[in-house]
């Protein structure tokens, strides 16, 4: 990924809603509940509203479309669902066109029959849900923030994906969306797309809160506060990156060197759209033993695939801290408050999972979500290659900088009651601050 040249056109500030939800898992025993990040996006001309999922571990922007199969025409989440419709002002993209043929080597490759025939997809998601259908071009409508407070309405011409047929949890009612917006690392992604187009620099970052839900997510380069930063790992399909040592309480673990192993097949993946963090079964059974080593009598329990235990004291003062380490000297430290989860009174339940991301070859991949990496400014530098984080207060705000004017830009988050341990459903903003041909995307 060779980094962007820079040009000095003018572009404006933009201005959309994300919202955020704590949903329950359906189990008999209610055990756990996790966070659901969306935002709404028009598409089209006229523009129609549609409610999509963000989403770092995947790429490629799509929705439902019209007479699609096993889509979802109701949601348990309150929103109204509405499928696109290719034939109003989309243009379906071609097996010939080039975004087909650059895509066709990842992934399943398109099914074409002939070179006129629609581009076709196929996404398989980590919980088993696939969805499929084609390519098309159309408008993806914003508000520019042309000043404080005021906001003119523009476009952007983005080829995604429109669904024809759902399967697994992506065709439930219970959490159903529109679709999910990607924010992968390929050039499908609408980032990729829009960073071609010279509207956005290849850098964004999130901040979610669990303490009032909710947080930011920006597009754009973050002035404040400043993050020490890790190599991505180079030609890998996720944002993988160089794990070099697990501590709990400040002992490290003693695990054999090819758990730090890194590449497409193995290795640390940060994924933002995963809610807890899986743990191959070795890394996790020594984890487990060192986080309850003072406990040994504490009788542990199994609910579905969550360890659970009985426990009266403070979390925060009676458990450690685990601490992952990084090549470059980055830390990430996972207090009690994120690894441990509350389910009734005093019963507690681990975060962390037995079973890492497996790959074809049968190896366990380290897979870090929302767990590890809420409650921290998490930064993605596609330019620099680089990905990092610092503990941060995702309730208050964030500065991001104008690279062509050099203003910095003030972006707060929302204050929202409730945590992601609990049911909230509010609004965020998300702001795509482009004051220049290299610009700043913010969801608030």
């Amino acid at each position: 990924m060779a980094p962007a040249p820079r040009a000095s056109s003018f572009f404006s500030v933009l201005l959309v809603l994300l919202f955020a939800l704590s949903v329950g898992c359906a189990s008999a025993t209610g055990v756990f509940q996790h966070s659901l990040y969306y935002t709404r996006i028009e598409i089209g001309s006229p523009p129609k509203g549609y409610y999509v999922q963000v989403d770092t571990g995947s790429d490629i922007l799509w929705v439902n479309c019209i007479r699609c199969d096993g889509c979802p025409t109701r949601s348990g989440l309150g929103i109204e669902l509405t499928q696109y419709d290719p034939a109003g002002s989309g243009t379906t993209v071609g097996c010939e066109q080039e975004f087909c043929v650059a895509n066709s080597a990842g992934g399943v490759p398109p099914t074409c029959p002939s070179t006129s025939s629609p581009c076709q997809f196929r996404i398989t998601y980590g919980d088993g849900s696939t969805t499929t259908g084609f390519y098309v071009t159309d408008f993806v409508q914003y508000n520019q923030v042309s000043g404080n407070g005021q906001t003119t309405t523009s476009n952007a011409s983005i080829t995604f994906g429109c669904g024809a047929q759902l399967g697994g949890d992506l065709g439930s009612s219970n959490q159903a969306l529109d679709g999910i917006l990607g924010f992968g690392q390929s050039d499908s992604s609408m980032l990729s797309q829009l960073a071609a187009a010279r509207r956005v620099r290849k850098i964004f970052a999130h901040c979610l809160d669990t303490v009032r839900g909710g947080g930011i997510f920006a597009i754009g380069n973050v002035v404040q506060p400043k993050v020490k930063t890790t190599p991505l790992v180079p030609n890998v399909t996720h944002y993988n990156v160089n794990l070099q040592g697990i501590s709990v309480g400040g002992a490290t673990l003693q695990l054999p060197t090819s758990t730090f192993d890194s590449g497409d097949s193995k290795g640390t993946i940060i994924d933002s759209g995963t809610t807890l963090a899986y743990l191959p079964r070795e890394v996790y059974r020594t984890l487990l033993a060192a986080v309850f080593d003072k406990y040994q009598d504490l009788p542990l329990h199994n609910y579905q695939d969550f360890v659970c235990f009985q426990f009266s004291g403070s979390i925060d003062d009676g458990f450690p801290v685990i601490t992952f380490s990084f090549e470059g000297d980055l830390t990430l430290n996972v207090y009690p408050d994120d690894y441990l989860f509350q389910n009734r009174n005093d019963l507690y339940c681990m975060g962390f999972l037995d079973g890492g991301v497996q790959t074809k070859d049968g190896k366990d991949m380290l897979l870090l979500g929302d767990l590890v990496l809420s409650n921290k400014l998490v930064v993605y530098d596609l330019e620099k290659e680089v990905i990092g984080w610092t503990d941060y207060n995702c309730s208050s705000s964030i500065k991001i900088e104008d690279d062509k004017t050099g203003s910095v830009y003030t972006v707060d988050a929302q204050n929202i009651s409730a945590g992601w341990r609990f049911q909230w459903h509010n609004s965020l903003i998300l702001l795509i601050l482009i004051r220049t041909i290299w610009s700043c995307l913010v969801i608030a």
